[in-house]
């Protein structure tokens, strides 16, 4: 709605808008998102409750703006719009119309409190930004040929809003994971980073960095000419192993490219069999450096070999109690009938004989038998960078150090930071299609 006031008439106030930089700027910002998301969560959400207040679009605007605009805090998203009452007619909010104001309605008014804008925060559902960032996703797709061909997956550390982070406060027992902060109660204690120090013995000791908090898991993808995208997020608590992100992470993906990626990478944090198995089936490769857990070695057609050198025996399948199916091997010396070799094995001795459980499923043949060493692999690992460039700009959008303090604030600011992400790189693929289509 456009107000009038005795100092400008409608007219007037619709030529300001269109001339303010600033407007103009969030205007084409906004114009590429899929507002008709929105109305479809709307539509599904009226059949059991009513709306009030003002429209959940300018909330939304208000939120983007926030983390475009580097704004911290809600005082400070507040403070902004209340400099700028014409962004607020234009992202939308109900005007308390007052005709003796300068534009035509009462500021202060009009927008929420700072408590509410917070509030508001919290409230959102998670459902409905998780699909606006699959509607940025399906935009670049349609820009972007063979995107989400090679996925690549990593996890951010967050830290809360705590004293327990802060080392100029004192807080006694400040990494028990048993006391709950009083800041966050959502957070949760977990490792930084784990390092090996030397002693002065030649020993060695690991020192780990603690810190209270939450994990942002991220799915990109990247391509030489129009940079990276975020195609999926999501934020656990901080205690959450990296590779728990692995299967939420996927799965949205999927949805949001409408189809499974060829190859996937990411670090040694997300060596599992499931890993390697979702793109094993399909014939693609899953980059990933392998953890080693074992000394066991292998002949190239994936059956392992025995202490001493020799193929053992393979006898029978089953199902494992991690998910998979196993096949047990057996030492060849005593499977399927003695051959009347001998071994100093300990296990041999005792008239048993070495058994080694193999899991059987592709992913895990493939976590075992894949050559790291090979031109295709390398090409694929390193696409996992495209996840810390995107690291890198979720930090400049404040990630790191949210200033909230609850858990649904911390995911809901998580997701329009990548949303900011994904929209600049729409504004950046769209100018660059335009300039290839331009005639010379």
């Amino acid at each position: 709605m456009i107000p009038a006031s005795v100092r400008f008439d409608q007219s007037t106030l619709t030529t300001l808008l269109d001339i303010d930089p600033l407007v103009q700027e969030y205007r084409a910002f906004f114009s590429l998102f899929d507002w008709s998301v929105v109305d479809h969560w709307l539509a599904r959400r009226s059949k059991c409750c009513g709306s009030h207040g003002h429209p959940l679009t300018a909330y939304l605007k208000a939120f983007l703006l926030r983390i475009k605009e580097g704004l911290l805090y809600a005082k400070q998203l507040r403070d902004f719009l209340c400099r700028h009452p014409l962004l607020i007619i234009e992202l939308g909010f109900h005007l308390q119309l007052d005709p003796s104001a300068d534009y035509g309605f009462d500021v202060e008014r009009t927008l929420p409190t700072r408590y509410w804008f917070g509030e508001k925060l919290r409230q959102l559902d998670h459902t409905l930004l998780t699909d606006l960032l699959a509607a940025t996703v399906a935009a670049l797709k349609q820009e972007i040929p063979g995107l989400g061909e090679v996925v690549a997956f990593d996890v951010k550390h967050i830290y809360a809003w705590v004293k327990e982070n802060n080392w100029r406060a004192y807080v006694g027992e400040r990494y028990d994971k048993t006391r709950i902060p009083v800041g966050d109660p959502d957070c949760k204690l977990g490792v930084k980073r784990s390092t090996n120090q030397e002693q002065d013995d030649g020993s060695t000791q690991e020192k780990k960095e603690l810190l209270w908090g939450y994990g942002s898991g991220v799915a990109a993808a990247t391509t030489p000419d129009y940079g990276d995208v975020v195609l999926a997020e999501k934020t656990l608590p901080f205690n959450e192993g990296d590779v728990t992100y692995f299967r939420p992470l996927y799965q949205q993906s999927v949805m949001a490219l409408e189809q499974f990626p060829t190859h996937i990478t990411a670090d040694a944090a997300y060596d599992a069999w499931y890993v390697y198995d979702t793109v094993a089936r399909r014939g693609g490769m899953a980059a990933v450096p392998l953890n080693a857990r074992s000394t066991t070695t292998f002949d190239p057609d994936g059956t392992p070999l025995c202490p001493i050198g020799l193929r053992m025996q393979p006898t029978f399948h089953y199902a494992h109690p991690n998910g998979y199916r196993a096949r047990r091997y057996r030492c060849p010396l005593l499977v399927p009938h003695a051959t009347g070799g001998t071994c100093d094995h300990e296990q041999f001795r005792k008239g048993k004989g070495c058994h080694k459980e193999i899991n059987d499923e592709p992913g895990g043949r493939t976590r075992l038998l894949m050559d790291r060493a090979s031109p295709l692999y390398k090409a694929i690992y390193t696409q996992r960078t495209s996840c810390e460039r995107i690291n890198s700009q979720a930090k400049e959008l404040g990630i790191e150090h949210p200033r909230v303090h609850n858990g649904r604030s911390v995911a809901n600011l998580n997701t329009l930071i990548y949303l900011v992400i994904n929209v600049r790189a729409l504004l950046r693929v769209k100018s660059i299609n335009r300039g290839l289509l331009q005639i010379r």
